[in-house]
């Protein structure tokens, strides 16, 4: 018996009762043979693609590093910290600026109040305009002679404080006039003093386009003010010599609006002046 691809075989004259023996030792070797041949290819085929890993690596990184160690290497170097300096750092005074000055300082002592005490500086222009309200300007007066300025009581308790001067300014508009004085003193406390003590009033001054108003009994109103060393006073009413009530809305606006310039003029010479001392070196 031999055998052949296709299985046993016999010659002639051989028993054809197979030799299974020989047959299972046959398909043994076949087995082995599958075997090796199967672990020889795998082995084979993980080399090989073991090679084309490392080849994809070193052709991705460009003939350099590759991996972590080429992006460490394109990592900016850590910044150099500075030395440490002998030099003294900043120091801040503990004690504090001076404030600002008050510019009501300026304006509350003759000594600090420097500023021209004219009609002009207090009331300039040929008018006078608040929101949309415009008042023309009439007569003006100045006097040191401050008791003839005024009527009833009120004269002698100017001269009593010690009043330096009086300056007048009348405004006019729709038939009601209004004269403004500006009573001038030493220090705060005596124009403030005269202004609680008015009694009696500003006499009204007329000329320049306004009739005279207020006088021969007729009814007006008066008004008495005071800031830093000026003491302000108003009388005002119809020039058609109406008497005026408390439904006269339109003679209190007026007065109203005068005394208010007044008062934003008197402060606008201390900021003047407070502002200038600012800005003065200091000897």
């Amino acid at each position: 018996m031999s055998f052949g691809q296709g299985g046993p075989s016999w010659g002639p004259g051989e028993s054809r009762t197979p030799d299974w023996a020989a047959l299972a030792d046959a398909s043994a070797s076949r087995a082995r043979r599958r075997k090796w041949l199967l672990i020889g290819g795998g082995a084979v085929a993980t080399a090989a693609v073991a090679a084309i890993v490392a080849t994809a690596v070193i052709t991705t990184g460009g003939g350099g590093a590759s991996g972590p160690e080429k992006n460490a290497s394109e990592l900016p170097a850590p910044a150099d910290l500075p030395a440490e300096s002998s030099a003294p750092g900043p120091s801040f005074s503990s004690v504090a600026p001076p404030p600002p000055p008050d510019p009501k300082d300026y304006i509350a002592d003759e000594k600090k109040d420097k500023g021209a005490v004219t009609v002009d500086a207090f009331f300039p222009g040929r008018k006078l305009t608040m929101g949309d309200r415009v008042y023309a300007k009439g007569a003006t007066a100045r006097t040191a002679n401050c008791a003839t300025t005024t009527q009833g009581a009120l004269g002698g308790i100017l001269d009593g404080n010690g009043c330096d001067q009086v300056i007048r300014a009348t405004y006019s508009k729709d038939g009601i006039a209004v004269t403004i004085g500006l009573a001038v003193f030493g220090t705060e406390a005596e124009a403030r003093k005269a202004a609680q003590q008015a009694s009696g009033g500003l006499a009204s001054l007329s000329g320049s386009g306004v009739p005279t108003f207020c006088r021969g009994g007729s009814v007006c109103r008066r008004t008495a003010n005071s800031y830093g060393r000026y003491a302000y006073f108003t009388v005002g009413g119809y020039t058609s010599g109406k008497n005026v009530t408390t439904a006269s809305r339109n003679v209190y606006a007026v007065g109203d609006d005068l005394t208010d310039f007044t008062f934003r003029q008197i402060r606008h010479r201390g900021e003047v002046q407070a502002s200038a001392a600012a800005g003065a070196p200091v000897t």
